[in-house]
């Protein structure tokens, strides 16, 4: 029999794995639909939420979506994690336009910003506002004030940057990063549009999760 793949690690602060709610107890009293994206992380594997990247070792891939801001050991792990064969999708949206029942300070609320310059800095990349939104050519989903990314000079990392600066892939030692400047494409969505979503969700799994 095929071994089953490893679980899939899922850091993010953003309600793909529950709904936005006051507690277990408002979810079980107006549960909300799936969100489109979870099904999508189910296909063949089990996604894992975590709460800490400090024990990242069991993972067989990792999706960070929208995180909160890494504490200093955290970073070491996941850059240790990475170079060592890990493969990370990751969603660093600078200005999160995702629509939130929690007011602005709540620690509730998902990130609105991502706090990663350290960590991208390491890999050799910076990350900046943009601002514009709408199709950008040869991408298979619309973007919503998305980041730029671009590699440092000097960098030791093999990193390109494509689509404008909306995606980034690099080689880090044994393992490899795919990084997109927004998390427009992990808003709610049904019917036509959550299948979209969907398919470029899946695309972009494959590719970074391609051994």
């Amino acid at each position: 029999m095929p071994r089953p793949e490893p679980p899939l690690g899922l850091f993010t602060s953003l309600p793909i794995l529950w709904s936005e709610a006051d507690g277990v107890a408002g979810q079980l009293a107006a549960p909300a639909p799936p969100h489109w994206a979870r099904a999508v992380f189910e296909e063949g594997r089990r996604p894992v939420p975590l709460d800490t990247l400090l024990a990242p070792e069991a993972l067989g891939d990792l999706v960070m979506a929208q995180p909160r801001p890494l504490e200093p050991a955290e970073n070491v792990a996941l850059d240790n994690w990475v170079r060592g064969g890990g493969h990370l999708l990751l969603f660093a949206d600078p200005l999160l336009t995702a629509e939130s029942r929690f007011p602005l300070g709540d620690p509730r609320r998902p990130a609105d910003t991502v706090l990663l310059g350290p960590i991208l800095a390491h890999w050799g990349l910076a990350l900046r506002e943009k601002g514009e939104s709408g199709e950008i050519a040869g991408m298979l989903f619309p973007v919503r004030s998305p980041g730029e990314l671009s590699v440092l000079p000097g960098a030791a990392q093999d990193c390109r940057v494509e689509q404008a600066g909306l995606i980034a892939q690099c080689r880090i030692g044994r393992g490899f990063a795919l990084i997109v400047a927004d998390a427009a494409l992990l808003e709610p969505a049904d019917g036509p549009a959550a299948a979209r979503a969907a398919r470029a969700l899946r695309l972009l799994m494959r590719r970074a999760f391609a051994r």
